[in-house]
């Protein structure tokens, strides 16, 4: 009865998250682009404050804040934090850097940071490459998203829907809804996916100290007399991760997100600078709500205690599944399942605008067919991720511990080289494969952290410091773009973005 139950509930809020990805772009072929790409991939560039806060918190807030955080807090405790803190600091960074993104992209018609690099460096074949390249990076947070709903959705149907079948619901309702609605429908169900967040949150956070511990008080004192380890660094256990790792990941981290595909996807959805700047504001809002699972996780020591490995992640879940009533569990399940779908929507919707615009425009066949070609490309990047969930799942997971330290490493190409023109072709390429390959070196042969610090921030000064020796030593490179779009714009020549 209760699996059937807390079933009824979550199959009842899929249907409406497609049905609202749907209605969201009904009737819609006004704005940039008409019903193209621009559409599809960036909203039409006509999302206002609330669209834009709660779709950017949607692809901040994913699966890892019900299962990864509340993981983390049972394992580590302290350390955790670094979510809060690097996601804190980058939107303060995205308050600058994302008009500058907005104004560069909308004054040249471009939808992706695949596009800026192409543009800025006169090399359509640059922009195929970094798609190629982030593509790899971005793959593994699909096959994350999928796992993660799928662990969700076999936990609240009390088992009664296998593992196999829920990773396949998670690929079919994200693929159904974000083909036909883009960026667009994602914003629409980030609102639902918020107020379910909030609530279910807001009542785990009352519900779960009082119910096993007689409230916050008596909790609390059992936390700072029994696991004192899991309040200070490096946290519980021998995880070298200190106060240099925190730092040092907070810092790369918060420079990282604010040129990820997926966020930069929400910057360029944005119908005016001012928007994304007020988001900047507020977005830090939403990250209290981080608190409460990483607290809940630590709230697991007690009452689930002995939890090893990937069930660790199932720690929060375990405190309700037995204690609240079926239709409850399903509802909390909805939330945690729409941290997932949102945020996979993004990054696929990323990965097929990438390779639409950059890589298949390329050949003639595909140029005029930009946005089917996308869609084309959503359908086979969550394919692979599916398929690769069933058949090689360490593969992916492997590759999500260089995803964001690997993405770091397109910084000076697509900051620096916007802000600064005389980053030559020739240093941002260099740069980049001494970063990721410094970056690949170390993760792969399990030296990350490496001297008690992220090892993606020693790649990122390898990274610069070889940019910059590259482009000193060489010549300067000629603007190869056409003689009077360069006159037009003698102001490239200064920062761009600034409105």
């Amino acid at each position: 009865m209760n699996a059937a139950v807390a079933t009824s509930v979550f199959g009842v809020f899929m249907v409406a998250t497609v049905a609202l990805g749907l209605f969201a772009v009904r009737g819609r072929r006004g704005g940039e682009g008409g019903g193209g790409l621009a559409e599809w991939s960036v909203g039409g560039r006509s999302l206002g404050t609330v669209f834009i806060w709660v779709l950017m918190a949607g692809e901040g807030y994913t699966s890892f804040s019900y299962l990864g955080a509340a993981g983390w807090g049972y394992n580590y405790g302290a350390p955790v934090l670094y979510v809060v803190a690097y996601m804190s600091c980058g939107y303060a960074v995205g308050y600058v850097v994302g008009p500058l993104l907005w104004a560069y992209a909308r004054e040249h018609g471009l939808v992706g940071i695949t596009d800026m690099v192409a543009h800025r460096f006169a090399r359509p074949w640059l922009g195929a490459l970094v798609a190629v390249l982030a593509t790899v990076f971005l793959l593994p947070y699909i096959q994350l998203q999928i796992t993660g709903m799928g662990v969700v959705v076999s936990t609240i149907s009390y088992g009664a829907i296998s593992l196999n079948w829920a990773y396949f619901i998670a690929f079919a309702v994200t693929t159904g809804f974000v083909v036909v609605s883009g960026l667009r429908g994602s914003a629409w169900v980030s609102v639902l996916k918020d107020v379910l967040v909030i609530a279910t949150l807001g009542f785990l956070a009352i519900y779960v100290p009082v119910h096993y511990f007689d409230g916050y008080g008596p909790f609390l004192d059992r936390l700072v007399t029994e696991k004192s380890e899991w309040l200070t660094f490096p946290g519980h256990g021998d995880s070298g991760l200190g106060q240099a790792w925190f730092i040092t990941t907070s810092f790369l981290n918060s420079l990282t997100v604010v040129i990820f595909p997926t966020t930069v996807a929400g910057y360029l959805g944005a119908k005016n600078a001012d928007v994304l700047r007020r988001n900047a504001m507020w977005l830090p809002a939403y990250n209290v709500l981080l608190f409460v699972p990483m607290l809940l996780g630590m709230a697991a020591l007690f009452v689930v205690p002995g939890l090893v490995g990937a069930e660790s992640n199932l720690a929060l879940f375990k405190l309700v599944v037995d204690s609240l009533p079926a239709w409850s569990v399903g509802i909390i399940g909805v939330a945690a399942a729409l941290s997932s779908i949102v945020p996979m929507a993004v990054f696929m919707l990323v990965i097929g605008t990438m390779w639409g615009r950059s890589v298949l425009s390329l050949f003639p066949r595909w140029e005029r067919r930009q946005k089917g070609a996308a869609q084309l490309v959503v359908v086979v990047a969550g394919s692979l991720a599916l398929l690769l969930t069933y058949t090689a799942p360490n593969t992916l997971v492997r590759l999500s511990l260089i995803s964001y330290e690997g993405m770091a490493q397109l910084l000076p190409m697509v900051l620096l080289g916007l802000v600064w023109r005389r980053l030559t072709l020739a240093g941002a390429m260099s740069g980049l494969a001494v970063g990721v390959g410094v970056v690949c070196g170390f993760v792969f042969t399990e030296n990350d952290p490496v001297w008690g610090v992220n090892a993606g921030i020693v790649a990122l000064g390898a990274n610069l410091a070889v940019a910059l020796v590259v482009t000193y030593a060489g010549p300067r490179e000629r603007d190869e773009r056409p003689d009077e779009e360069v006159l037009a714009r003698d102001d490239l020549d200064a920062p761009v973005g600034v409105s």
